[in-house]
């Protein structure tokens, strides 16, 4: 227990008090910026090298896609979120890079603490995460890497707003 809460610390994700406890730290717009950033770089060359998309990855994004769709119309928000985590871990993973897998999974903390809050806060960003998900798989079906990049700028780059305030 005690080196699971020192890598937290470490990490960023909570502060430890000596024979207090720990706080968990809330996610900071630096915090926000600096996975929206990281997710863009790899996502976006993720997409790229996904296309042309086997079917096995059509079909496992379609399938976390209605998954997706039903944990939302239950008001599942956080199973809603991993879903929404494991939809883009499979397209990072299918460009078959380890590293940057493994740079991937690393953020996975982060992007759930996020992705719970946004979804709370900002209840009708999951329909429009819904859909960008189906444009995603639209165009990776489709063959077209622009088309699938342009929409993983717009769905990921949401949050940058986020971070700055632009969105209410």
């Amino acid at each position: 227990m005690r080196e699971a809460l020192l890598r937290l610390e470490a990490e960023g994700l909570i502060k430890l008090y000596p024979k207090k406890g720990a706080l968990v730290l809330p996610v900071s717009a630096q915090e926000i910026a600096d996975v929206v950033e990281t997710r863009l770089l790899v996502e976006e060359h993720a997409a790229r090298k996904a296309v042309p998309a086997p079917p096995a990855l059509i079909a496992r994004l379609e399938e976390l896609l209605a998954r997706q769709r039903e944990q939302a119309a239950a008001g599942d928000f956080a199973a809603a979120s991993v879903t929404d985590r494991c939809f883009h871990a499979e397209i990072v993973r299918s460009g078959g890079n380890e590293i940057l897998s493994r740079l991937y999974d690393q953020l996975r903390d982060r992007q759930l603490r996020m992705g719970v809050a946004v979804m709370h806060s900002h209840p009708d960003r999951i329909a429009k995460t819904l859909a960008e998900h189906g444009e995603i798989l639209e165009a990776l079906r489709s063959g077209d890497a622009e088309a699938a990049v342009g929409v993983v700028h717009r769905h990921v780059g949401w949050f940058s707003h986020l971070a700055r305030g632009e969105v209410r």
